[in-house]
This record gives structure tokens, C-alpha cells and sequence, in this order.
């Protein structure tokens, strides 16, 4: 019995879904879309009727980014944790951060081998200062839960930006540009062995690419040595579920590649 198979008796879903052959990295389509509907875990509440972007839309291109300058990030590299949770929590770099309540630094284990990184807060993350909460961080939990993976332990998530754009926007290029340091630090103290991209804005920051999410999905990418997978937004999840089973197919090629 494989560890796939395992995990889905554990969990008591059924019908158990096996993958025929474990060198191909993206399972069979219509295997993988019966598998989702029936596992539960990919499963989230309906979409509340707060308005919430398409995570897919293309980046807003509104201004010219702005790069930071070496002396900037070579300050940021020298800091811990600590020293580097107050400079997010001072920083007035961008114009984001007059329009937010509080910033979202990020949250999980500091040492976690996989590091899950989105897009930016909204509404709900503002609120409370945490990445990933409301329905769509309950998807997340869901998809943590799927590939035995809990919020907290051996998990870290985080965004690109940590200021919410006003009316959930995406980031444009130049807030994505002032606010990069610092995921860069964080994942430079973590150093994860594999980082899961979560959506269009996500990848293309990290992999430095204006790429369909299509093109980077099923297979595999490096960030400075760093094997990285991208799939679905869970917020995109919620309003399209019917790609829950690509999601699947991801998280499958993710658990492949660090087994």
C-alpha cells in the first residue's frame, strides 16, 4: 500500500483513488476529478456574497516598479526573526500601508520544510492580523490536512505583500517590488525545502515571470535552489470548484517531490 492509498484509508474517503503509475507526476484528469468530489477535505463552505477578485486577473500594471536598493536589502539580511516582524510592522515603503488596519507578517513553524505563499491579505486577514483565515484559510487547512500537513506544524505561510490592497485588488508591480524583501528574508530564515505557490500573483513574483498560471502548473520550478510547485489561489477554489482535482494533481506532484 502506497502512502497515498494510506492517508485516504486513514481518512476513511471513499472510493480510494490510486495512481496506476507513481512516475507521472500529474495523475489521470477524469481519475483525479472523480477523487476530488468525492474526498471531502477539498470540500469548503459556499462563497459568501463578499466581493472578492478573480486570482487569475492579471496583475495591475499601474506604475513602474520600483526596485528596493542594495543597501535596503542587505540590511534586511541581517536580521532575525524578531528585528525582522517590527520592520514589516514600522515599514511605510508603499502607499499600502496607510490603507490597511495592520500588516500580516505571516505565521507557522519557523523551521517548516514546505512554505505555502499567496497572493496578499483581505478583508478577513486585516482584521486579524493573520494570513489565510474566513473560508478561504479554511479551504487551506483543508488542503494542509489532505497532504498530512497541519497550519503551525512543519508548515509556514505567507504572502507577497504584506498590507492588503484596497478593495482586494491584486498588488501591482511596484508594491509587489517594495514588499518582496521581505518574504525573500523570511524564506532565506525558514529555508523550506519546498515552497508551494498559490496562484497567478504568487508564482510570477517568486519565479520572476509574467506567465499564465497554466503554463507553471504540473511541473516543477526553482527558486534559488528551492524545488517549487504552483497551483490554484484557494479564493479562486472557492469560486471555481470545479478545479479542486488540478489542485489534487498539484499537491500530489508536491508530496512526490518531497518524498
Amino acid at each position: 500500500m502506497d502512502r497515498n492509498e494510506a492517508m485516504l484509508r486513514e481518512l476513511h474517503l471513499h472510493p480510494q483513488w490510486k495512481r496506476r503509475n507513481l512516475s507521472k507526476p500529474v495523475v489521470d484528469e477524469q481519475a483525479a476529478i472523480r477523487h476530488a468530489q468525492s474526498v471531502k477535505l477539498l470540500v469548503a463552505p459556499p462563497v459568501s456574497p463578499v466581493h472578492t477578485p478573480s486570482v487569475q486577473q492579471e496583475v495591475e500594471v499601474r506604475d513602474t516598479p520600483a526596485l528596493p536598493t542594495e543597501g535596503r536589502i542587505s540590511e534586511l539580511a541581517k536580521l532575525n526573526w524578531s528585528e525582522l516582524k517590527q520592520q514589516v510592522r514600522d515599514c511605510s515603503e508603499c502607499k499600502l500601508r496607510a490603507d490597511c488596519t495592520r500588516t500580516v507578517f505571516g505565521k507557522g513553524d519557523e523551521k517548516a520544510d514546505w512554505l505555502f505563499v499567496g497572493e496578499g491579505p483581505g478583508a478577513d486577514e486585516d482584521a486579524l492580523g493573520e494570513p489565510f483565515v474566513g473560508q478561504a484559510g479554511k479551504l487551506l487547512d483543508n488542503m494542509l490536512m489532505a497532504i498530512k500537513l497541519k497550519r503551525g506544524q512543519n508548515a509556514y505561510i505567507a504572502n507577497i505583500v504584506k498590507c492588503r490592497p484596497p478593495n482586494n485588488r491584486n498588488p501591482n508591480l511596484s508594491e509587489i517590488a517594495t514588499c518582496m524583501p521581505y518574504l525573500k528574508r523570511q524564506i532565506q530564515l525558514i529555508q523550506p525545502k519546498l515552497i508551494i505557490a498559490l496562484g497567478k500573483v504568487a508564482s510570477n513574483a517568486l519565479l520572476e515571470k509574467n506567465a499564465t498560471l497554466l503554463s507553471l502548473r504540473g511541473k516543477l520550478h526553482d527558486y534559488n535552489g528551492i524545488p517549487l510547485i504552483v497551483t490554484y489561489h484557494p479564493t479562486y477554489l472557492l469560486r471555481s470548484p470545479s478545479e479542486k482535482a488540478k489542485t489534487w494533481q498539484d499537491l500530489c506532484l508536491a508530496v512526490q517531490q518531497f518524498d
